[in-house]
């Protein structure tokens, strides 16, 4: 299963995300989390100890280690579009809670197709794990929709959404779906995060085809203090857990008919 999270800021991506990996890992399952939000704070919604993740250089800002995977120096414009990348994970990723954690970053640019080694090389990283990894991979996203301008994630399952109850989310809901289907991701669907009550969830339920609804997730105040202490909110709040698991049960019941 490989499962890309995205919406606009601050909806609740990397919650979702987090405990997705987290219900993963419960099970058994060989878990790759990777965090592409250039916050990166994916590590301690996962509940990794801040000592832990001190120290982390995202993939993207590893210069170095671009230039000689990719053969491109500052004497040399020309470099690999194909760089070796699959010993990555290993090498640069942080297991805890049976977990792997690898922080990959983002290129900082204004162009949506930024052709430069850090570039290639985060390309090349997701496309490895997207097509040649039997690990369960969970992709939190940076908000808005830079990533699917740079195509890197086209070898997805699926794409989760994550809104809250308001239409500049339901609007970067639509324009992720469409831009995702142009990349041949082949489902978008929605989690609606922050529901307070009925008012919120009637709102989203005439904005979202039910075909395309995940899951509801309630607003709670754990999760709140949570983020406040650094904590997962896996480990502090069972409600969110339970609806989140039930996005987990409904997005693999929905695979296994396709498949069908």
């Amino acid at each position: 299963m490989k499962i890309a999270v995205t919406g606009k800021g601050g909806v609740g991506k990397t919650t979702v995300a987090a405990t997705l990996a987290r219900l993963y890992a419960q099970e058994g399952r060989k878990v790759l989390a990777a965090d592409a939000d250039p916050d990166a704070n994916l590590g301690l919604a996962l509940g990794f100890p801040p000592e832990m993740l001190d120290g982390i250089v995202p993939i993207s800002k590893m210069r170095k280690l671009a230039e000689e995977r990719t053969g491109a120096d500052k004497s040399n414009v020309f470099f690999k579009i194909n760089p070796k990348v699959d010993d990555i994970p290993d090498a640069y990723g942080k297991v805890y809670n049976g977990v792997k954690l690898l922080v990959l970053g983002t290129i900082e640019t204004a162009w949506s197709g930024c052709i430069c080694p850090e570039g290639v090389m985060l390309q090349r990283i997701i496309g490895n794990l997207m097509l040649y990894r039997d690990d369960v991979v969970i992709l939190d996203m940076e908000a808005g929709l830079e990533h699917l301008g740079r195509g890197t994630t086209a070898g997805m399952d699926q794409f989760v959404v994550v809104i809250e109850p308001g239409e500049r989310s339901v609007q970067t809901y639509h324009n992720i779906r469409r831009l995702a289907f142009q990349l041949g991701v082949p489902q978008v669907r929605v989690v609606a995060n922050k529901i307070q009550d009925e008012a919120d969830e009637a709102f989203v339920r005439s904005k979202i085809p039910p075909e395309d609804l995940l899951g509801i997730i309630h607003y709670n105040r754990h999760v709140v203090t949570a983020d406040r202490l650094g904590q997962s909110p896996f480990d502090v709040s069972p409600q969110t857990v339970s609806e989140i698991m039930a996005v987990k049960e409904k997005m693999e019941n929905d695979r296994q008919e396709t498949v069908k």
